[in-house]
């Protein structure tokens, strides 16, 4: 007679994990006291760093996109040369650390013709507010990609052969029928760009610097105020970031349940 059976085992580190992960968010709540947390809502820092960060994930989505949604169709849609290798390092970002990144970033723009062509143009990349911008832009691609690659897999490629037999060119088979087709995996990665480009920390510290009231963006806030020993005003920002969070999960999973992202 088996005392426990493998399904309650399974269902009940399922609860233990999500009952300690819960408590642990949780904890960002309940731990302050509601007069700090308003105040710190309130603190002239915390409305520069949600603005700016506002402002600079709706740039770094808006870039993710652009980019994603032709990468995301070419490997989805073509075999070539080396296309397992470029897979693997469009999706590099994902295994290693942020400041791992934002080192390479940092090398990029300030030791190499890039950083050169950049200064002649006059942009200025290194701790500057455009430095976020990439910093977000290369911590989120991956996941913009993957999402509208994974929606771009599960459309029928009978649509796309009986629009060619129609006289439609590749791009306007493009434009007309997969883009329509994969329209709420294009909104759910950009969800899920947005919230990633809102958490991004380790790349924007090291490439654009954790300057206060310059560059800080809420995970500025959050280390900047820690290392101050400011709880309250660190707590605020996590909230904020886990308020953010939780809308964005949500609205992708009401999404997956109402249409199902993945699916046509």
């Amino acid at each position: 007679m088996k005392i426990f059976s493998f399904k309650t085992i399974s269902i009940s580190m399922s609860l233990l994990i999500t009952f300690l992960l819960l408590i642990a968010v949780l904890s960002l709540f309940f731990v302050p006291k509601i007069g700090d947390i308003i105040n710190a809502l309130h603190s002239e820092e915390m409305i520069f760093s949600i603005k700016l960060s506002l402002i600079t994930s709706l740039l770094s989505t808006f870039f993710v996109l652009i980019f994603s949604v032709p990468i995301a169709y070419a490997l989805s849609r073509y075999d070539f040369f080396g296309k397992s290798i470029l897979k693997t390092i469009i999706n590099l970002p994902m295994a290693f650390p942020e400041l791992v990144l934002g080192l390479s970033l940092l090398l990029l723009f300030s030791k190499t013709f890039v950083g050169d062509f950049f200064d002649e143009l006059g942009i200025q990349i290194v701790f500057t507010k455009a430095g976020i911008v990439v910093a977000q832009f290369f911590t989120a691609l991956p996941y913009g990609i993957r999402i509208i690659y994974s929606s771009f897999e599960s459309v029928n490629k009978r649509y796309e052969y009986v629009s060619r037999s129609l006289g439609y060119s590749e791009f306007e088979t493009f434009k007309n029928v997969l883009v329509p087709l994969i329209r709420n995996g294009i909104y759910a990665s950009a969800i899920i760009t947005f919230a990633r480009s809102m958490g991004a920390f380790g790349a924007v510290l090291i490439l654009a610097g954790g300057s206060y009231m310059k560059t800080e963006i809420l995970p500025i806030t959050l280390f900047l105020n820690i290392s101050y020993g400011n709880m309250g005003m660190a707590i605020t920002s996590g909230i904020v970031l886990i308020v953010i969070s939780f809308v964005a999960i949500l609205s992708v999973e009401y999404m997956e349940g109402k249409e199902n992202v993945f699916k046509d």
